[in-house]
């Protein structure tokens, strides 16, 4: 059985410039559990998906392909977010622009 997930790993690691070594040294694993990962060979564990979110900067839902709602983002709308999330030292100004201070 070949994990699904491992392609939306793989998919958002890409996305937010990290190498797998990168990737496992954020959430402490080895390189190689990536890779397996990535390849579908095995799964991550439950306890570790959070981890995995917060270094792709991503949301359980688009990492676990569970969509519960119809008030879906659009794709330029999930990149928008992940780049503000990925960048602390603008959101001050940005939320200023946006008119979005102090939420």
């Amino acid at each position: 059985m070949k994990y699904e997930i491992g392609g939306r790993i793989r998919l958002y690691r890409k996305q937010s410039g990290l190498t797998q070594e990168q990737l496992a040294s954020k959430i402490n694993v080895t390189k190689s559990r990536v890779s397996n990962w990535e390849q579908g060979i095995n799964r991550p564990d439950a306890d570790i998906l959070a981890d995995i979110c917060r270094a792709l900067n991503v949301s359980p839902s688009d990492l676990l392909d569970v969509h519960l709602s119809t008030d879906e983002l659009t794709d330029h709308e999930r990149k928008v977010i992940r780049a503000y999330r990925s960048k602390p030292e603008i959101q001050q100004a940005v939320n200023i622009l946006l008119g979005v201070e102090g939420e």
